[in-house]
């Protein structure tokens, strides 16, 4: 069976099982604080679990994509070394809520994997819940009979909480699991040791499959469980793992799921993928170039499948939090390309059309923004490549400046009076790369630890990675400590969660507190309040959250400071409890606010339209803010909207604001009918079955829309761009204003054009006027510079005269007067080429600012290994600065000036 079939045969089966198959969610996670990614099948179904929204059947069935590479579900290091583990991956899940649980969860996959696919019965073994004494649960009886049905009880093994007793989170459902194991190993290797004895072993031939979760309590804050009201079956089969099984192969990487990459890979490196090629020193089967290669093209053909799809479902590369994680993967694939299998120009990015045809029909998603997807990672390939090599420039660098010191340390003149120890000592310490050094290339410049440890041992060096763990704990434990949230329980007030959201229709409605918690994040206490009715908009689709007032009859108010969604739930942040929270209560909207987030959000609509007129069809919405002040839109384009353009654009949205079309609002529409239709949906949401579509005029604009919006255009008033920039390679973004704030920004504008007439003396031609003040200030200029050069030529001899001669070092150390820096590094550089064997220090007091310049002569770094960078870095401390550069020259800024003639008596001690 092909992977195509195999997967097909999954849903086919439990479809014939009464369960509806619905499609996978996107990769990137939103609207909930707890996940950035999609790591587990059940995560699009956890409000479900947790009760906080009813399902929509009681059984279904899917193929989810997950990704698994930050947080508990980290796999990345394993990646392209084992023979199973990726980070993202397709997991095959059959669910059931509330419906049948633990022996129609056990029959039906043991049919399917013995009838349909036809498995090997000796091959698999299964587990139980052994139970737990400390968590007061029993052994599961009644899955380990259930087992004995089909199943030796030789090939069932007790299993104990850490691989049995499936858990959400630190709270949540959770419930006992009863995991399938099948062992692929040779009949030989099989006789000779027993499958049971490897399960859970981290062995690469025995390796669990299917994962059937029996989700039956609830664990509160405390710790303790309590039975869920209704059990729900939650189970996981690894596609990549099974399509392995099926297909007879010893590794994931060897199926039709990978190979067709990896044979591309190895085709256009001119190299041959080794699958059986083992690690350096691990017996026969490979040299160790076969198992660098063998890895790197594993590395890039697993890789290539998490940054696509978490590209095409939304999440560009980026420098923080979930775009970071992608930006990682990335250039932990680009650095195999670039170092093992010899790419130094973009490579990877040719992946996606073989990827995206292979997804065809399965996830169109990438399909359809394949071309989108290729150009963004090419960018960041261009981008990391340009900083491999700068990393790489700087390591070489300090190993010139370590190999040096070992080689003045190890010349017979310096070692005549050394003990033993002392040599030891002394050379093991210039062998060795500082750790802060291999710190500072992982952090600046994103360049991999494992890459600088690999260069290293190349050159006969090791990295400290003592001291770089050290610098890289102390990073997450200050990212933490500003993240960390403390979530407390919730305080049921009423048993039912259903909510109803009465904001498309008033800003006021009466209700009740269904439950609430207490939540303590930065020091700062807060409520999280949850309503049976509210007009609240919560946070979603680039809409922020309302704000406004909860009024009780008592005539307290508690005000509502955001509205965010947490698993389907629309949950309310107070900065305090009512007195009596089982109290009616009013829900107030801020409508203003609310009015000027409603223009701008369909003022989004618009401009989305128009520019799909303007600058083509392939624009794409790619993310998009709308708040009270301003919107901000995210899409796809490959070039700068020219000023043209921008000003088409804003023509186009102001002409349908005038024309004062009305709102046409049409709920609960069948998502296949809306799309059928023409609607504008977006990649990367969560479309249910039905959807709500939003429509300004049938032949101009209608998306899939969950937002608040304007009565009609004219409601908008007036619309202006007042930005444009990039964002990420291929994506584009535009900033602009309505209403209110447009007519302010108008009035701002006319007002500074009057401010600068009145200081031109009001000349008839404004442009003209600045053009002519714009030369004058360029000759000026100009005469400035060439007073300052002559300046700085007078100084050099000065500076020159006062050198000092020390250890054969000629030693300048002087304040100079300049007034920019560039003029000081003149100065330095003029000195240099005057004076042999140059040490200098020069500070320097500009706009109130001390600073600090360094310059040394290339034969004082190659012979004494003199370095300007470290050393700059060390003198800045007295003026409570920082600064670096290059080993023969350097700079450094600071903040206490009192403490330059401190620097510059420092200095000496360097060359004393």
């Amino acid at each position: 069976m092909t992977a195509k079939e195999i997967r097909q045969a999954f849903l086919d089966f439990f479809a014939a099982k009464g369960h509806t198959i619905v499609p996978s969610a996107p990769i990137v996670v939103k609207n909930d604080p707890t996940l950035m990614f999609t790591n587990a099948g059940m995560n699009q179904f956890k409000d479900i679990f947790l009760g906080e929204a009813p399902a929509k059947y009681p059984r279904v069935a899917d193929t989810q994509r997950c990704l698994r590479v930050s947080g508990k579900h980290n796999d990345l290091e394993e990646v392209g070394i084992d023979t199973y583990h990726h980070t993202m991956f397709e997991m095959l899940g059959n669910w059931s809520f509330g419906d049948y649980f633990k022996k129609e969860a056990i029959d039906w996959s043991w049919e399917l994997l013995t009838e349909v696919y036809k498995l090997p019965k000796d091959r698999l073994y299964v587990t139980y819940f052994e139970g737990d004494a400390k968590e007061g649960l029993e052994k599961d009886t009644e899955t380990l009979n259930l087992w004995k049905q089909y199943v030796a009880e030789d090939h069932i093994l007790p299993g104990n909480k850490k691989d049995n007793f499936w858990e959400m989170g630190e709270t949540g459902p959770c419930g006992p699991c009863s995991e399938i194991h099948f062992d692929s190993r040779p009949d030989n290797e099989r006789a000779e040791v027993s499958g049971a004895t490897l399960v859970n072993a981290d062995h690469d031939q025995v390796i669990e499959i299917w994962n059937n979760v029996f989700m039956q309590f609830n664990r509160v804050k405390d710790g303790s469980l309590h039975p869920l009201p209704a059990k729900h079956v939650d189970t996981g089969m690894g596609f990549e793992r099974l399509v392995r099984v099926l297909q007879g192969k010893t590794s994931n990487y060897d199926t039709d799921v990978f190979q067709e990459m990896i044979q591309f890979i190895a085709q256009k490196s001119g190299k041959t993928y080794n699958s059986k090629a083992l690690p350096p020193g691990e017996g026969l089967g490979g040299a160790s170039s076969d198992w660098n290669d063998a890895v790197a093209m594993r590395v890039m053909a697993d890789h290539i499948r998490a940054i696509s799809f978490a590209i095409a479902d939304g999440q560009l590369p980026a420098s923080n939090k979930a775009g970071y994680v992608i930006r990682r993967i990335l250039r932990r694939a680009v650095r195999y390309s670039y170092q093992t299998l010899g790419f130094k120009e973009p490579f990877f990015n040719q992946l996606v059309p073989l990827l995206a045809e292979q997804f065809k029909g399965v996830f169109d998603e990438l399909y359809t923004q394949k071309d989108f997807v290729q150009k963004v990672i090419r960018e960041e390939e261009i981008s990391f490549l340009r900083t491999l090599q700068r990393g790489i420039d700087l390591f070489e660098t300090e190993i010139e400046i370590l190999k040096k010191n070992t080689d003045f340390l190890a010349s017979p003149e310096n070692t005549e009076d050394w003990s033993e120890k002392t040599k030891d000592g002394i050379e093991k310490y210039y062998t060795t790369i500082d750790g802060n050094f291999a710190f500072e290339l992982y952090d600046t410049f994103g360049f991999p630890i494992d890459l600088t440890e690999l260069m290293a041992r190349e050159r006969g060096f090791k990295v400290n990675m003592e001291v770089f763990n050290k610098a890289l704990q102390e990073q997450k434990t200050r990212s933490r400590a500003a993240t960390a949230i403390d979530t407390g329980d919730w305080t049921v007030l009423q048993d039912d969660d259903s909510v109803e959201f009465t904001g498309y229709d008033e800003t006021e409605s009466v209700a009740h507190i269904i439950k609430y918690r207490k939540v303590s994040a930065k020091g700062k206490e807060q409520y999280q309040l949850v309503l049976d009715k509210t007009p609240f908009y919560a946070e979603s689709g680039g809409q922020v959250g309302d704000t406004g007032e909860l009024v009780f009859p008592n005539g307290e108010v508690i005000h509502v400071t955001d509205t965010k969604k947490e698993n389907g739930l629309i949950v309310h942040f107070t900065d305090k409890l009512p007195s009596n929270p089982a109290d009616a209560l009013t829900a107030i909207v801020d409508a203003a606010r609310r009015n000027n987030i409603e223009g701008n959000h369909s003022a989004t609509h618009l401009l989305h339209a128009a520019m799909k007129q303007v600058l083509g069809t392939h624009v794409n919405q790619k993310g998009s803010l709308v708040n009270g002040e301003y919107l901000r839109f995210d899409f796809s384009h490959f070039s700068k909207v020219t000023d043209e353009e921008i000003a088409q654009i804003e023509a186009i949205v102001n002409q349908k604001v005038r024309e004062n079309i009305p709102l046409k609002e049409e709920r609960s529409v069948l998502y296949a009918e809306a799309i059928s239709s023409g609607v504008t949906a977006l990649f990367g949401e969560k479309y249910g079955e039905y959807v709500r579509v939003i429509t300004f005029d049938d032949d101009f604009s209608k998306e899939l829309c969950g937002g608040t919006h304007v009565k009609a255009t004219g409601q908008i008033g007036y619309f202006k761009i007042v930005a444009e920039s990039a964002v990420a390679a291929g994506v584009r973004r535009i900033e602009a204003i309505t209403g209110v704030a447009a007519q302010e920004f108008i009035n701002q504008q006319n007002q500074l054009v009057h401010t600068l007439k009145e200081l031109l003396k009001n000349p008839k031609d404004i442009a003209k006027s600045v053009e002519t003040l714009l030369e004058e200030n360029n000759r000026l200029k100009k005469e400035i510079e060439k007073s300052v050069l002559e300046k700085s030529a007078g100084m050099k001899t000065e500076l020159a005269a006062k050198a000092e001669q020390i250890n054969g070092i000629n030693f300048i150390a002087q304040r100079v007067a300049l007034p920019n820096a560039d003029a000081v590094k003149n100065l330095a550089y003029q000195v240099k080429d005057l004076v042999d064997n140059l040490f200098m220090v020069l500070a320097t007091e500009i706009d109130g600012k001390p600073g600090l310049t360094v310059m040394v002569s290339d034969n004082l770094v190659k012979e004494k290994g003199l370095n300007a960078g470290n050393i700059v870095r060390e003198l800045a401390k007295e003026i409570q600065g920082g600064g670096g550069g290059q080993p023969f020259f350097a700079t450094a800024g600071g903040k206490d000036a009192s403490g330059l003639d401190k620097a510059l008596e420092k200095a000496r001690g360097f060359v004393a």
